[in-house]
């Protein structure tokens, strides 16, 4: 990946660069054509007469409120089974900065930029336009991976503002950054040796941001990095986001299906939460992303390797893993297990789940993007000892490499097109379920992330530190005093 900044300059997206090739001559599915022209409207009739305990108002308002500070984001979904055959989507995570662009096949053959265009024009832009007092400046993006559908973005941008767009690589651990805030708290890139205030900034940084950028700043950061502290970055604050939101919304039949999750547990409890789910679970770093600090245990070995390993930070999340139905963790709620995709001609099926993109503006929520990606091995109905488990059940195609970059699996990636498709056994109602999940816990974050800010605008960073102890991740936010501008 190129680490030297970037300035695009309008009329330049060309789509070979920003879309896996076989996306490239790809049809979109029927189905998921249809979701995408659906509207809202429709999507809550259908949705509340299917979930009765459902307020159709509370639902409404749910979908047609905008976030204040998540502003695009995306889930990622699993269907799955319970012990007496009822299917059910439940989330896995929310991601602040979700990929997608690049593997959703275009709903139109002369919607050349597609979905970054959908992004920028509906929500990025609008956005900006709304806000008050903002600063002088250009206009960036900020990313540490995956080039492809960040200067793609650019590039859409470049044209839409009739404008060059920075496109500035921020990485975690850099010697020298290329990105500073200043004492009006601006961002400041530094492009053709000298620093260039911006006004609003496209964010993709996904590896500790909270080390280089403040929580909250004057320039438009999209999203800004108070969402990622708040869950859209961390697990443990998305599990309590979640929780609080489910009790919230009780009354109203709203919930944010997960599996069972076991918050702030230290190191030396870990085995006492794995054996309370049968010697069964998946252990998860709650800051790390792209695949990375997730670790799946069903047995003794995996476990063991797990504690021997030397981990970064204080604090860790259990959660109850879901396997095949004669391997999966007990849980309150009891056995989830998955439903997988359909069976090949060696029928072998897989584990896969589904990551929907979601953006905002004015008139609430819209999808942007969906794609699909299975496991490396077929799912076993019988454990085989010295097999990994992870191989079964990770899906996510990042691979991190020895210098710390990342790269991809784009074999495991399943398109929603008219061939992919198929092989997931989804229906228009498995879609619906997982829109509105998917927004559910947007708006789960959204509401944390408000509560994380006071009336000034500054980041309450001892509240934060209160719900999420953990010393070691405290030292890495970035101290700097900033305050939000106002948000309408």
């Amino acid at each position: 990946m190129n680490t030297n900044p970037v300035t695009i300059t309008p009329g330049n997206f060309a789509e070979e660069d920003h879309f896996y090739p076989r996306v490239l001559n790809a049809h979109l599915h029927p189905l998921v054509r249809h979701l995408m022209e659906m509207g809202n409207d429709r999507i809550i009739c259908r949705y509340c007469h299917l979930h009765p305990e459902a307020d159709q108002s509370a639902v409404r308002q749910l979908l047609t409120t905008p976030p204040r500070y998540f502003r695009w984001g995306g889930s990622d979904l699993i269907h799955v089974t319970t012990e007496e055959g009822l299917r059910r989507v439940v989330i896995i995570e929310t991601n602040s900065c979700p990929s997608g662009q690049k593997s959703m096949p275009r709903s139109s053959e002369s919607e050349e930029e597609a979905g970054y265009q959908t992004v920028m024009e509906k929500s990025f832009l609008p956005a900006l336009k709304r806000r008050k007092k903002a600063p002088k400046g250009g206009l960036a993006i900020l990313y540490d991976k995956n080039h492809m559908e960040n200067s793609g973005y650019a590039a859409t941008l470049a044209t839409l503002a009739n404008e060059p767009v920075h496109l500035v690589p921020l990485m975690n651990g850099a010697e020298e950054s290329l990105a500073r805030f200043n004492k009006e708290r601006i961002l400041e890139v530094f492009v053709n040796d000298e620093w260039v205030p911006i006004r609003a900034a496209f964010r993709y940084v996904t590896q500790k941001p909270w080390n280089r950028i403040p929580p909250l700043s004057r320039t438009l950061i999209y999203n800004p990095v108070l969402v990622c502290l708040a869950g859209g970055r961390n697990k443990m604050m998305a599990a309590k986001a979640y929780d609080f939101f489910n009790a919230r919304n009780q009354s109203e039949g709203l919930q944010i299906a997960t599996p069972e999750t076991i918050w702030d547990v230290s190191r030396e409890e870990v085995p006492i939460w794995v054996e309370r789910m049968g010697g069964v679970a998946v252990i998860k770093v709650p800051y790390s992303n792209a695949g990375q600090g997730v670790y799946t245990v069903v047995n003794q070995d995996e476990l063991d390797a797990f504690m021997e390993l030397d981990h970064q930070y204080d604090k860790f999340i259990v959660q109850a893993l879901i396997g095949n139905s004669k391997w999966s963790s007990q849980s309150r709620d009891g056995r989830l297990f998955h439903v997988g995709t359909m069976p090949d001609k060696k029928m072998n099926l897989y584990v896969a789940d589904i990551r929907f993109m979601v953006a905002t503006n004015e008139n609430g929520f819209f999808p942007v993007a969906i794609y699909s990606r299975r496991a490396r091995q077929p799912l076993q109905s019988t454990l085989t000892a010295g097999a990994s488990s992870w191989d079964m059940l990770g899906t996510n195609l990042s691979i991190k490499q020895e210098d710390g970059s990342f790269s991809t699996e784009p074999s495991r990636l399943l398109l929603v097109d008219s061939r992919d498709f198929n092989r997931l056994g989804l229906g228009m109602d498995d879609m619906i379920e997982s829109y509105v999940q998917t927004v559910m816990s947007i708006a789960a974050i959204d509401q944390m992330s408000q509560e994380l800010v006071n009336s000034k605008g500054r980041f309450r960073r001892k509240l934060f530190l209160s719900m999420n102890p953990d010393q070691r991740l405290a030292d890495e936010i970035i101290k700097q005093p900033v305050v939000a501008a106002p948000v309408t």
